[in-house]
């Protein structure tokens, strides 16, 4: 199954120096083009974390593992325009990609991962990524509760201090 992410599964990643531990785990990631706007203009306010991510991107990159994509056809256009206005268009954007394609959806925002079990898309988020780099040995347990740690004070919220409780 394909998977697209919004900019706060990058963002994670990406603050911690550990964006190919997505990779990692999940394979190919798809970026929308909303999303892409929304790191360009991290970029562009200082969010340091995001320089050279160009490398990771295709077509920027010709083997980069994350894909852009882009709304196409008039389904996903009405899906993106239907869904609330609470949610950012980064966020809209994937929802509406993942609804229609058939694609799972990394998000950790809790309005778009309750639109996306109301449209019964697959989601997950960072803590479910960090799980599965547990399960499958990229990380022990205590690597990956520094991880979170260190996302926690790069501005993640999380309503788990250790995946403890989410690996076991």
């Amino acid at each position: 199954m394909e998977v697209i992410a919004n900019t706060t599964i990058i963002s994670n990643f990406a603050s911690v120096g550990r964006l190919a531990l997505l990779r990692d785990v999940v394979g190919r990631v798809f970026l929308s083009t909303e999303v892409y706007a929304e790191i360009q203009d991290g970029l562009a306010t200082d969010s340091d974390f995001y320089a050279g991510i160009e490398q990771h991107i295709h077509p920027f990159a010709p083997d980069g593992w994350l894909r852009m994509t882009t709304l196409e056809g008039d389904e996903e256009l009405r899906l993106f325009w239907e869904l609330p206005d609470a949610l950012h268009r980064g966020e809209a954007s994937c929802l509406a990609v993942a609804a229609h394609r058939g694609w799972a959806l990394l998000t950790d925002d809790s309005r778009a991962r309750k639109a996306a079990r109301n449209m019964n898309v697959v989601v997950s988020g960072t803590l479910g990524v960090l799980v599965q780099a547990v399960r499958r040995g990229l990380l022990t347990s205590d690597d990956a509760d520094a991880l979170l740690a260190e996302m926690l004070a790069a501005g993640y919220r999380s309503p788990y201090g250790s995946l403890a409780q989410l690996v076991g």
